[in-house]
């Protein structure tokens, strides 16, 4: 029927519910059947009671990012218990607010509701090639931006002994790692720190970044982070594809590893990581396998030296058995060197009193000579010795002289920078905990100061 047939002036008004038939039997004649529509997901939920789920469609400037437009949409529970499910596994992401959609819809007007529009199906591969496109960008901004690599490159320790867990305690996961790790055979130590984080749902990207924050302070104290989770859908994953969960990991200063507990491809955080293991007990097994290896390598050093030090100790013995069956010959040759020696020292001195006779007669020419030229010595050196006396007595005098002026001027420099002196100029001095504030960003509200002033001093408290 003409639209037109349904005009009024003000002597025939209509009522709004008659305006909204009007309305809802208008966009129903003029677009009939269903379309195919593109638009990004907002505001999704679900009601728990009917299974309806309700949720905003919008559609963005490519130039500026501000919505254009926007509508309700509603995916009634029969409909959403099957788009769902298909959705989700064909993805890998959760039907969720923020995805770029294909969804095939009808166009209703309630009398009581307004505009929306009904779901009836949705085409998987259209938000798949969207969030394709979102890796790889996300993937070449960390390559871009050179940190992409970073962890991979940082040395992993020979003996990972240290380990921080990020993971949600309540997780089957975490259970199932440290089962693995602390109760093997081999029972290596392991030192084992928990950072609590939420692991599934919209939460957990930031989640995982504040557990980070929270252990960079202490990672000096480890040797490697762990994140790990449970098993889940693959739907639950899509949090550890994002920018900011990637970069932390990738610039975090320890190794990280994952366990995230998946089979299908890498996420984000995987390909950052520096070791990427499919489970946790698989991390758990790797961690073991690195310290079994080591303890290895000890056990065949071991080996070897006891192998060394047995032959060394052969080799010393056969020596020892050597020098014994020696020592007699070697000790009659040296008694018998000896006594020769003796011998020719006992001729010797058989002609000594001779040898002494005549050096005397030798020493008796020769006294007078020497009386006289230590006379003559004797006499140089006094006169040498009374001239350096008078030079050193003015050499100290001048270095007594110096010294004295040096302290005088250090004695005045100390005077000055003493606290006292400064305290008596006008200056204040202020104290937290035993020690001088230097700097204002060292106070924080509710400190409790001491001020010195020359004359006294005072305590507050820093508001």
């Amino acid at each position: 029927m003409p639209y037109g047939i349904y005009k009024t002036d003000a002597h025939d008004p209509v009522s709004l519910l008659e305006l909204n038939t009007l309305v809802s039997e208008a966009i129903s004649n003029a677009l009939p059947g269903t379309y195919w529509v593109r638009a990004e997901t907002s505001d999704v939920r679900v009601n728990t009671s009917s299974g309806h789920c309700y949720l905003e469609f919008i559609d963005r400037d490519e130039s500026s990012g501000q919505i254009a437009a926007k509508s309700r949409g509603t995916v009634w529970a029969r409909t959403f218990q099957a788009l769902k499910p298909y959705f989700e596994q064909e993805t890998g992401q959760a039907f969720k607010s923020g995805l770029k959609v294909l969804v095939n819809v009808s166009v209703k007007f309630h009398e009581l509701y307004g505009y929306s529009l009904h779901v009836h199906d949705i085409d998987p591969s259209y938000t798949l090639g969207d969030l394709a496109k979102k890796r790889k960008d996300i993937i070449r901004r960390l390559q871009e931006e050179g940190i992409f690599g970073l962890n991979k490159e940082l040395p992993f320790p020979l003996l990972p002994q240290r380990i921080a867990v990020i993971t949600s305690p309540t997780a089957a996961g975490y259970e199932d790692f440290t089962n693995q790790l602390l109760s093997g055979k081999e029972a290596f130590p392991f030192y084992v720190k928990l950072f609590p984080a939420i692991m599934q749902g919209e939460k957990t990207e930031q989640s995982v970044i504040d557990a980070l924050d929270r252990l960079f302070p202490y990672a000096d104290l480890f040797d490697v982070v762990v994140i790990i989770r449970g098993g889940g859908s693959a739907s639950e994953l899509s949090s550890f594809d994002s920018y900011p969960l990637a970069a932390n990991c990738a610039q975090f200063p320890l190794p990280v590893i994952t366990g995230i507990g998946h089979e299908r491809d890498d996420t984000i955080v995987d390909m950052v990581a520096h070791t990427r293991m499919k489970t946790p007990t698989a991390v758990a097994s790797f961690l073991i396998e690195c310290m079994s290896r080591e303890a290895g390598c000890l056990q065949e050093l071991e080996s070897r030296i006891h192998a060394e030090v047995t032959e060394r100790i052969i080799r010393e013995k056969a020596v020892l058995q050597m020098l014994v069956t020696r020592f007699p010959v070697m000790v009659t040759g040296h008694i018998e060197r000896h006594r020769n020696r003796l011998h020719a020292m006992t001729a010797h001195l058989s002609t000594l009193p001779q040898w002494i006779r005549h050096r005397a007669e030798n020493l008796d020419a020769i006294s007078p000579r020497i009386r006289r030229a230590v006379h003559t010595a004797l006499s140089k050196y006094e006169t040498s010795v009374k001239g350096i006396r008078l030079h050193l007595r003015s050499a100290c005098e001048s270095v007594i002289s110096s010294h004295r002026r040096k302290m005088e001027l250090d004695e005045q420099y100390i005077k000055m920078a003493s606290p006292e002196y400064i305290l008596k100029r006008g200056y204040t001095l202020t104290v937290k905990d035993g020690k001088i504030v230097k700097r204002a960003a060292d106070l924080s509200a509710g400190d409790e100061i001491s001020v010195k002033f020359a004359d006294g001093e005072k305590k507050g408290k820093i508001i």
